[in-house]
């Protein structure tokens, strides 16, 4: 591991998710975490539209290792008169500093003016939204270009990095052309080089770490920043620098 660097990963989940083997269980979450050097996991509930379930499901996951993990908020536009309060309570009331967002769980993609309340909201609040983006028309990162410069205070963050090469591309184009784009790192769809196109073509302070734990484990998933071949300093910001100044910690 990188000697002086807080390990954030930025990207986790609480809930259980049978057909894929997910269950979120903090013991074997927190070995993996240990056995890795990852000090910090954000997750966050996606599979109840209302919101308050799937925050509370969070907050209350958290409360038993408020340490080492991160709640972030998840809102549906399937639900729109939530949205807002439901964000609000979040934020304010649960103190959770970001937002996530689940396009797949939806009917409409991401650009589109269902989704826009919450970048809003967003925007007025200075806040990071992680978005689970892939090749699906839902999710597509170049998304991501037409929102990012109507929100200049809020951030946005392409979940998977769009996950193959063509919205990955999508990514990338999204973060060379505006500046409160990043990219986070978790996937299975990945060959040797990834990281590195993601540094060289985006810059190490655009990239995250993320796992998707416990969907994934996260030691393989650190494991392509950590033997990456790019800088320590770019494996500092990777693993952590970047999610601390979008996180405000």
């Amino acid at each position: 591991m990188i000697d002086g660097t807080q390990v954030i990963d930025y990207h986790g989940h609480v809930g259980r998710w049978d057909p894929l083997g997910m269950k979120d269980d903090p013991k074997l979450m927190l070995h993996a975490m240990d056995s890795a050097g990852i000090d910090k996991s954000c997750v966050f509930g996606i599979f109840h539209p209302d919101g308050t379930a799937s925050n509370d499901q969070a907050a209350h996951f958290i409360a038993q290792h408020p340490d080492r993990f991160i709640g972030f908020a998840y809102v549906s536009p399937m639900m729109p008169e939530r949205m807002i309060p439901e964000l609000t309570r979040a934020i304010d009331d649960l103190k959770f500093p970001a937002i996530k967002l689940y396009p797949p769980y939806t009917l409409w993609p991401f650009n589109q003016p269902q989704w826009h309340p919450i970048y809003e909201f967003a925007d007025e609040r200075g806040l990071a939204v992680l978005f689970h983006t892939d090749g699906g028309e839902l999710s597509r990162p170049r998304h991501l270009s037409e929102i990012a410069p109507q929100y200049p205070n809020a951030n946005f963050v392409a979940g998977h990095a769009g996950n193959v090469i063509e919205p990955r591309t999508e990514a990338i184009a999204a973060a060379q052309a505006h500046p409160n784009v990043y990219l986070e790192t978790c996937s299975t769809y990945r060959t040797p080089g990834v990281i590195e196109q993601l540094v060289n073509e985006a810059g190490a302070d655009r990239v995250l770490f993320g796992s998707d734990v416990p969907l994934m484990d996260p030691r393989p998933q650190i494991g392509k920043i950590i033997t990456a071949d790019i800088s320590d300093e770019a494996k500092r910001l990777i693993l952590g620098g970047n999610a601390r100044r979008l996180l405000r910690i």
